[in-house]
C-alpha cells in the first residue's frame, strides 16, 4: 500500500509552488479563485500519490469526498463554531465561505486527474 514514486512527489512541489505563487501576486477574478481550486486538489491526489500506491479512483474519489467535506465545514461556518476566527492558519485551511462554484472547480480538478491518468496509461 505505501510506496515512494518520486514523479508524484515532483509534481505535488510543482503544484505547491504554482498555488503558492497564485496565492502571492495572482488577484484575479478567475486564476485565484477557480484556476486555484481545480489545481489544489490535483496537489493533494499528487501528493497522496506520492506515498501511497492506490488506484486513481479510489484516490481520486478520497480527495473529491475530502475536498466537498472541507467546503461543507466552510457552509456551516466551522472556523467560527471553534472560536477560530481570528486564526489566520484556521482560515486558510478549512476557509470560511461556501460556493457552489468551488465544488464544481474540485468536481472539475478530479475530472482532469482521470482523464490524464487515463490516457498516460494507454
Amino acid at each position: 500500500m505505501f510506496a515512494f514514486n518520486k514523479k508524484y512527489l515532483l509534481f505535488t512541489c510543482l503544484l505547491l509552488l504554482v498555488e503558492v505563487l497564485i496565492a502571492m501576486y495572482v488577484h484575479d477574478k478567475i486564476i485565484r479563485p477557480y484556476i486555484g481550486d481545480v489545481l489544489v486538489v490535483i496537489l493533494i491526489y499528487c501528493f497522496i500519490k506520492a506515498f501511497v500506491k492506490g488506484g486513481t479512483i479510489p484516490v481520486a474519489l478520497g480527495v473529491l469526498l475530502f475536498s466537498y467535506l472541507i467546503e461543507t465545514m466552510q457552509y456551516f461556518k466551522l472556523v467560527n463554531l471553534l472560536e477560530l476566527q481570528k486564526s489566520r492558519l484556521a482560515n486558510v485551511v478549512i476557509g470560511n465561505s461556501f460556493s457552489w462554484v468551488d465544488i464544481v472547480a474540485y468536481t472539475v480538478g478530479i475530472a482532469i486527474i482521470i482523464l490524464v491518468e487515463r490516457l498516460r496509461k494507454a
